[in-house]
């Protein structure tokens, strides 16, 4: 199973990292460069990502190492301005064009980029901190703290009632499509506690018996994806409007008919189901393929 944003074929190379003059002498004419636009790929006419070389970084800039390719340096530039802007409609595109491999590029790419913009200055004394580590790091001068890029765990779960799936949809959503529920991990709960309170919460049901299924780097803009499934006895709903605009049970065949056309690029009758590149997509083909 390819799960999005995860497989790339870039080498991290932690000991290159650790090392300011190996980072120093692949920082030559055959070092590739992630060409973006803000955040978002900078995607050529065949559908794969740009690749520029340091030349076209701004000076002002700093650099992340992404790894290797061979024996290639592979980096991404940090604006000096930063740039935070959401998920736009463009980028879904953009993204459905690119293969497995470069989307794990470009997630990895993303989400650190994305960090140190927003991780200018130091969280304990508010001086600015410096890049280090080739981008794996930042350190505080003033007060010698060290901070690293962060992943926020999320749950995402399928909830199942006999032979029925429970999804609901955010407003924010296009029109008729339905996913699977998540939430952010709070802190002291154990995962199997994370898909109980968020099942909870958002719809009014209680969880059972939950179960690891997947999991999906999110660079949105930097989440981990924690796939589970859970059971439910009672299927009464009691949906939380300021978490969701709608929440269902769909059946099996629903459910079905829904992924088969998203696959034929068409949208399900009963919803629209949650694209390719999603993990909930692969959470329902998953609970579909196992009967």
């Amino acid at each position: 199973m390819s799960i999005a944003f995860a497989g790339s074929p870039i080498d991290r190379a932690d000991h290159i990292r650790q090392s300011p003059d190996a980072l120093a002498e692949l920082m030559n004419f055959r070092a590739r460069l992630l060409l973006l636009n803000g955040l978002d790929p900078v995607v050529s006419p065949e559908g794969e990502l740009t690749w520029g070389t340091l030349v076209d970084v701004d000076p002002q800039s700093d650099l992340v190492f992404l790894g290797l390719s061979g024996d290639r340096g592979c980096f991404a530039e940090v604006p000096a301005a930063g740039s935070t802007a959401p998920a736009n409609p463009r980028l879904w595109q953009a993204l459905a064009s690119l293969s497995g491999e470069e989307l794990a590029t470009y997630g990895a790419a993303r989400s650190m980029i994305d960090w140190h913009a927003r991780h200018k200055f130091c969280a304990r004394c508010g001086a600015p901190t410096r890049i280090a580590k080739g981008g794996w790091q930042r350190n505080c001068d003033s007060c010698k703290a060290e901070h690293f890029p962060r992943v926020d765990p999320v749950t995402i779960m399928l909830l199942q009632h006999e032979d029925n799936l429970l999804l609901g949809r955010q407003p924010r959503f296009p029109a008729g499509n339905f996913s699977a529920l998540a939430g952010f991990v709070e802190p002291g709960e154990t995962i199997e506690e994370a898909v109980q309170r968020e099942v909870f919460e958002e719809a009014g049901v209680r969880a059972r018996d939950v179960a690891y299924v997947m999991s999906q780097p999110w660079p949105f803009p930097s989440s981990m994806m924690i796939g589970c499934i859970a059971y439910a006895d009672d299927p009464a709903l009691t949906i939380d409007a300021n978490e969701l605009e709608d929440a269902r049970w769909f059946t099996r065949a629903e459910v079905t008919e829904a992924m088969e056309a998203t696959s034929n690029g068409g949208r399900g009758q009963a919803f629209h189901a949650p694209p390719r590149f999603a993990v909930a997509h692969h959470l329902m083909k998953w609970w579909i393929e196992r009967g």
